[in-house]
């Protein structure tokens, strides 16, 4: 008898631990928050337009997400965008899709004050 308490404690331990694992996990995803976050200003921002093999950011409401392997995202550009500067204007006044598409990009930073 003590045999199946001391299994049934340790099933449930496990199962707590594997619950708040998977708890971990949906809120860490790819598309989530990394751990740690860039912060560039609008000025860094420009050095990353996609062009000639460099990364493609774009800056979102004061969020930068990288759609460096978008296929959106050709040479960091895409409906006559290029990356490398804040799009909020354009995602919020003229996109179709409007910032619906972001949870498909990773968040990777901020925008910062120079």
């Amino acid at each position: 008898m003590k045999r199946f308490m001391l299994l049934t404690v340790l099933f449930v331990f496990g199962f707590f631990l594997i619950a708040c694992e998977s708890e971990n996990n949906a809120t860490n995803g790819e598309n989530d928050t990394p751990e740690t976050l860039i912060y560039l200003t609008l000025e860094q921002l420009s050095e990353f337009d996609g062009l000639e093999g460099r990364d493609a950011y774009i800056a979102i409401d004061g969020k930068i997400y990288d759609v460096t392997n978008s296929s959106r995202w050709v040479n960091g550009a895409h409906n006559g965008y290029q990356a490398g500067q804040d799009l909020t204007a354009a995602i919020n006044d003229i996109s179709p899709h409007g910032t619906g598409v972001l949870s498909r990009m990773d968040l990777i930073g901020e925008i910062v004050e120079e």
